[in-house]
């Protein structure tokens, strides 16, 4: 039988985990318009693999601080 505990604690993950892509979503959206190049174009078509190192790391970086803030 599930609880009304359990329930809250489910309700509760999927707000935070909502929560904490749309201020992902937020930052990724803030550094593409902040960045003097397209990011797309740096990536897809120039295939700048720094870039996409830098990027990855930035990502893994802002999951962490909004894991942290949100928990």
């Amino acid at each position: 039988m599930i609880t009304q505990a359990e329930i809250m604690q489910f309700v509760s993950s999927i707000v935070y985990s909502l929560l904490g892509l749309v201020v992902f979503s937020f930052a990724f959206w803030i550094l593409t318009k902040i960045l003097p190049f397209s990011v797309k174009k740096e990536i897809v078509e120039d295939e700048n693999t720094a870039l996409g190192i830098i990027l990855g790391a930035l990502v893994v970086g802002l999951a962490i601080i909004i894991a942290a803030a949100i928990s």
